[in-house]
């Protein structure tokens, strides 16, 4: 009865490591660098949740999250950077999930073409 029992567990702990395994042989595409361009950061997120999904699922939000923000370079993105990182250090602001982090940055940055949008009309 113990070898039975230590059969099946070799073969389930054996079958994480094939399902690993087989996660690592896909190929998942980095997302380009983002720098903040509001007509790109569909394809940003769409990206990182791959990824993340893919690549980064077990590890902690906070590590998804600096992995997230080193995509972001650049243009008007570094000042948001700057903020966010602050912001996290601080403790101002906390994200469950990274997915909840990616969707601040789309608010953020449709808001800001929003703004600028209006402020070109006048």
């Amino acid at each position: 009865m113990q070898a039975q029992i230590q059969a099946l567990l070799a073969r389930e702990v054996g079958g994480a490591e094939r399902e690993e395994e087989r996660r690592e042989e896909v190929e998942v595409v980095k997302p380009q660098i983002f720098d903040g361009t509001p007509a790109k950061v569909g394809g940003f997120i769409l990206a990182c949740k791959l990824y993340i999904r893919m690549r980064l699922r077990g590890e902690s939000v906070e590590e998804q999250i600096q992995w997230i923000l080193s995509y972001v370079q650049g243009g008007t993105a570094d000042m948001w950077k700057k903020n966010i990182m602050e912001e996290l250090e601080n403790g101002e602001v906390e994200y469950e999930l990274a997915e909840e982090f990616l969707n601040s940055l789309k608010r953020e940055l449709i808001y800001k073409l929003v703004v600028y949008t209006i402020i070109a009309l006048f």
